[in-house]
């Protein structure tokens, strides 16, 4: 199963100071919050799934790897942002407003980083040298043509010792076009890190078994 967590703090933290800067941003306070996540929510626990689509009973059955099992997404990477809270308008805005140019990079940096860490030995600075910081910078920044809105819903649960809202939003990227853009973005990072050379055979080891599990 893919299991992606968000750990690079500093890149939520560019995260929320581009989105208070970019016009028209929306974001949901206090409960803001854009990651996927590989989690576990007892369907005793929902009181309101009206209309499910399929991507979601997936998701929520097993993660992003059980919606790539689905023929429509066979051919590509998918990626679910997720916010939850109390009000219900507030979400509504958050999912409709979500957008793949500013907000796929987000969901993207962080699903490389997570295979970075992973294929990691030893903590990632260690590992990669300068190219780990250097990537993570690259993979935020980036873009990512083709990347698309596919879907957007929400379910209510308990949780907590109170009921709220959980909103969920597809994005999805063809896969060969994914693996260009992060093909070409490792290699001008090579070129650029400064690594000993214990450092560049991880780096290449790395880039030869990337998409295994991505």
């Amino acid at each position: 199963m893919k299991i992606l967590k968000i750990s690079c703090f500093f890149l939520i933290i560019i995260f929320l100071v581009s989105c208070a800067g970019r016009q028209g941003a929306f974001r949901a306070d206090p409960d803001f919050s854009i990651y996927e996540s590989s989690f576990f929510i007892n369907v005793n626990d929902i009181t309101e799934n009206r209309n499910l689509p399929p991507w979601l009973s997936a998701y929520i059955a097993g993660g992003i790897i059980e919606i790539e099992k689905m023929e429509v997404y066979s051919s590509k990477y998918t990626f679910v942002a997720i916010n939850e809270g109390l009000n219900f308008s507030v979400l509504t805005r958050w999912s409709e407003n979500l957008s793949p140019i500013y907000d796929f990079p987000i969901l993207a940096a962080a699903r490389i980083e997570e295979r970075m860490v992973s294929a990691a030995s030893f903590f990632p600075d260690d590992e990669y040298g300068s190219f780990f910081e250097a990537m993570m910078k690259s993979a935020y920044s980036g873009r990512y043509p083709g990347a698309e809105k596919a879907g957007a819903h929400w379910i209510r649960i308990r949780k907590d010792n109170e009921e709220k809202y959980m909103f969920f939003a597809l994005l999805t990227i063809d896969k060969t076009a994914m693996q260009g853009i992060i093909n070409s973005m490792t290699a001008r990072t090579v070129s650029s890190a400064s690594m000993t050379s214990a450092q560049r055979s991880s780096v290449n080891r790395l880039r030869q078994n990337f998409f295994e599990g991505f």
